[in-house]
């Protein structure tokens, strides 16, 4: 414990000065590597270059790097949090904080969080703190059942948060859907159907006619997916999107670009995999999924990931009717690729992922429900969400990952464990936030400088 202080202590002076990659090789720690596989006692993990260079028993250091002792300690990849609102808001119930939702925006599909996401709003800090070094970050559905583009972000301590802008198209379907499109499933289904194919109809024509810089039509060329071209490309008929909102679904449809789709009943998830039979090249994502154990087989054999929060068990709507704890480990045990992410509950946030993971494995061991392996439970927080967001060399240590490092005081799915030292891309990265600055103050506080109203 005693070293483990001495890794703070150095963190906190490192975190007073310029942040730089580091060559780094941590020695004689549990290290989990975020494969699936189980944790390797006594391993050695080496960062060179902002990238690992190597983890696992009997690994040696290159000469020259830097060493810490990490015996009694774990080292983990970051946590890859999917599902998140993490830099679009500081006060969710302040509307001058709170860039989740577009309620009153002309537009829909076309929105994009990467512009709004503030790297220095508190979650930022407080979720780095807790290992989370990765990110999705969702827009909410305002005013029509597509939300907008994501985002894939990094919480490094700086203003470099995003990676990857416009990385996926997020669309409500299931209840919520319902209610935006008019109070029915069969309109929200008809209204996805007419995106598509008005962004099909879109790309069409972009294909056939591109307009040059200086305003002479060139035939033949191909209009990509530049919505500042697709808005001055020449639309017939009836049309509900704006050009802009049709140009943002062009990417989707091409599969360029993933459609994650928000559906929670078993039946919903059959309909949203039944999409694929008319837009077979919609690289889809179902996010929700409660019911998902119920068709397991089905989704597993679309091939179409999931997005599920670990313990929904209670059937707080009618399409969560078979809600039940066992969701996650039996869509699992039935091939289905799934990462656990928490939304939809006040209270959650990101840094507890450890925690539902770690739950997983817990009612593992209960007769009659089924969870995950201790490895199934920290992939589905780490390589799992990356590999589904497209980023296989995040959330895993193996030669050429990303460096990020997570230095736990103990089994990071132990709700009594913590990060010590974290690092993004080989960057030490500072831990301090709102939270444990107040934890400071309040805890050494002089009682005499109390407003009077806390003063016998």
């Amino acid at each position: 414990m005693k070293r483990l202080l001495t890794f703070a202590a150095s963190a906190i002076a490192l975190a007073a000065s310029p942040l730089a990659a580091q060559d780094i090789a941590i020695t004689g720690a549990t290290v989990a590597t975020g494969d699936g596989s189980d944790p390797i006692e006594n391993a050695t993990v080496v960062v060179r270059g902002g990238r690992v260079v190597a983890a696992g028993a009997g690994v040696q250091v290159p000469a020259g790097i830097p060493v810490l002792d990490g015996t009694g300690a774990w080292v983990t990849p970051g946590i890859f949090a999917s599902i998140t609102n993490i830099g679009l808001e500081d006060v969710g119930a302040v509307s001058a904080s709170n860039d989740i939702d577009a309620d009153d925006s002309p537009f829909s599909a076309a929105l994009d969080v990467a512009p709004a996401i503030n790297p220095q709003a508190q979650d930022f800090s407080y979720s780095r703190a807790g290992g989370v070094t990765r990110a999705s970050v969702t827009p909410g559905a305002g005013s029509s059942i597509f939300a907008g583009q994501g985002a894939i972000i990094d919480l490094g301590a700086d203003f470099d948060a995003v990676r990857e802008a416009r990385a996926f198209q997020m669309v409500e379907m299931g209840e919520r859907g319902a209610r935006l499109a008019g109070g029915s499933r069969t309109s929200s289904h008809a209204l996805l159907r007419n995106a598509l194919r008005e962004a099909a109809d879109l790309d069409d024509v972009g294909r056939l006619r591109t307009v040059t810089d200086n305003g002479r039509v060139r035939s033949g060329d191909d209009l990509s997916i530049d919505p500042r071209l697709a808005g001055r490309a020449e639309r017939e008929g009836d049309v509900l999107l704006s050009r802009f909102d049709a140009a943002a679904l062009v990417p989707a449809l091409r599969g360029e670009q993933q459609l994650y789709v928000r559906v929670e009943r078993a039946s919903d998830i059959l309909a949203a995999i039944a999409l694929r039979e008319e837009f077979p090249s919609l690289d889809m994502v179902i996010v929700g999924a409660t019911e998902g154990w119920m068709v397991a087989d089905r989704i597993a054999a679309s091939g179409i990931p999931v997005i599920a929060a670990a313990l929904r068990d209670l059937p707080a709507s009618f399409e969560q009717l078979a809600a039940t704890q066992s969701n996650v480990g039996r869509m699992v045990d039935a091939g289905v690729t799934v990462a656990i992410a928490q939304y939809d509950s006040s209270g959650e946030h990101p840094r507890n992922l450890p925690q539902m993971a770690g739950n997983l494995v817990g009612i593992n061991n209960v007769p009659g429900h089924t969870g995950l392996t201790w490895g199934e439970a920290f992939a589905a927080i780490t390589s799992v969400p990356a590999r589904i967001a497209g980023h296989a060399n995040e959330g895993v240590l193996r030669n050429g990952a990303h460096g990020d490092l997570v230095l736990w005081d103990g089994d990071p799915l132990e709700v009594s464990s913590a990060p010590v030292r974290v690092w993004i891309d080989g960057v030490e990265q500072p831990l301090e936030n709102h939270q444990t600055r107040l934890r400071e103050r309040y805890r050494t506080l002089d009682e005499s400088q109390l407003p009077p109203a806390y003063r016998r």
